[in-house]
């Protein structure tokens, strides 16, 4: 195990990790969901005023003992800062708030170092830059007793529409699906575009709710992000907007919540061909400029529903996501995922036991471009990708304090990348959350 370049940060997660053991008061350690508490009461009293803070550390360690060209270890990390204002308790206006969020990422890929292949993240923290992001930076305005709610400001997608947990490691069940296929322009936390979205509840269990995201490259240029992704400016070179619309119900059956999503999306930006070219002939063959797509789009479906237990305690909670992408743009154009989560076993109520199997599907029209591609260049052939990648992921969120979560976990990967040609990767790995 390559551990040389990676002792900094896995001594910076062993300390904290201790400090919430050995230093907090017994107090924190057995009540409070931060790690140095309450601030001797400062932090309730500035909450009571409006003003609440969100401090939080999340580190991944992998390890790959089979798959790609070498077996090493690799460690990346996440920093978070934040706050919400309400606004009416501070300065008397009636249903607003404001919230802002910045987040700093560091460390290092595995997927990529060990040439695994994959195409979802086997560490799913890892991604748009390795730096400094403004990742919320936004007014949210009630009106109509809560019915009707307006959120406008600096936005990641995947926060309003499409938005699911990231208990899970692997970026296959993190996060909201359409920005595992279509992360070029769906941009999922810790990045955010301009955006507004209106949520209408139509009843206590149901709402609708529709968006406008900006559409500009250099929101997902990892070279741009390192020198502009904490500014809350607005960057030249805009080509449209992603408009998603989402339907939800959220029901309780049997005194058990359930979240059930349908949603679709439309880009009007649109995007490049994978197949043809500007005349409609193909593109391996005449290397011209590809054929531009006036829209691209899809749609998702997500279903959670706890089945046993205590509503929103320990008990058994399932769930079923499956997104579908534009076959004419998009490389990865499907994704489906299915799993478990348990709470409270062992009689420990903040432990839990999490599973989940999933495929991403690689486009037909693209390996259709490579097959050909290498028949007319042999001399520089592609890899083929026309199969889905499967994933399966097995957890054990170990909490000894509410603050702090360790959450050892085991990763096979079947197929990387959507191709027999790479080989298959078992992955030990490790999630840390500490909340300050």
């Amino acid at each position: 195990m390559d551990l040389r370049a990676h002792k900094k940060p896995l001594v910076t997660c062993s300390l904290l990790a201790l400090l919430g053991l050995t230093v907090a008061p017994q107090s924190h350690a057995t009540d409070s969901p931060y790690l140095f508490g309450d601030w001797n009461g400062t932090r309730t009293r500035l909450a009571e005023q409006g003003i609440s803070f969100d401090f939080g550390y999340g580190s991944e360690v992998a390890h790959n003992f089979t798959g790609g060209t070498k077996q090493i270890t690799r460690y990346t990390d996440q920093w978070k800062l934040g706050s919400t204002l309400d606004l009416e308790k501070l300065w008397g206006w009636s249903g607003g708030t404001f919230q802002v969020m910045l987040t700093n990422r560091n460390g290092r890929n595995l997927g990529a170092d060990a040439n695994i292949g994959n195409n979802q993240l086997i560490q799913e923290v890892y991604g748009r830059g390795q730096t400094w992001h403004l990742t919320v930076f936004a007014l949210d305005q009630k009106f109509f007793d809560g019915k009707l709610d307006w959120r406008i400001g600096r936005l990641p997608v995947g926060e309003d529409f499409a938005s699911f947990s990231c208990d899970f490691q692997n970026l296959t069940f993190c996060g909201a699906a359409p920005g595992n296929i279509v992360g070029d322009y769906w941009v999922n936390w810790p990045t955010s575009q301009w955006a507004t979205r209106i949520k209408l509840h139509t009843t206590d269990q149901t709402y609708v709710q529709i968006g406008a995201y900006q559409i500009n490259p250099n929101y997902v240029n990892d070279r741009w992000a390192r020198r502009n992704g904490w500014k809350p400016d607005f960057p030249g070179g805009t080509k449209g907007a992603l408009i998603p619309l989402e339907f939800g119900w959220t029901p309780i059956a049997n005194g058990l919540p359930g979240s059930y999503k349908v949603g679709g999306w439309y880009n009007n930006a649109g995007g490049s061909d994978l197949y043809y070219d500007v005349n409609h002939e193909p593109l391996a063959i005449t290397g011209g400029e590809a054929l531009k797509r006036d829209s691209r789009y899809g749609g998702y479906l997500n279903f959670q529903q706890q089945v046993s237990g205590v509503a929103g305690g320990k008990g058994t909670t399932v769930f079923f996501n499956a997104t579908q992408a534009d076959r004419d743009t998009s490389a990865t154009d499907r994704q489906i995922a299915m799993g478990m989560e348990y709470k409270g076993p062992f009689e420990r109520s903040n432990d839990m036991v999490g599973f989940a199997i999933g495929a991403s599907h690689a486009n037909s029209r693209l390996a259709e471009y490579q097959r050909l591609y290498n028949q007319f260049h042999p001399a520089t052939p592609g890899l083929v990708k026309n199969g889905y990648e499967y994933v399966s992921e097995l957890f054990y969120n170990w909490s000894p304090i509410p603050s702090i979560n360790l959450r050892p976990n085991l990763q096979y990967i079947l197929h990387p990348g959507g191709t027999r040609q790479n080989s298959n990767a078992f992955v030990f790995g490790l999630k840390t959350s500490v909340a300050f």
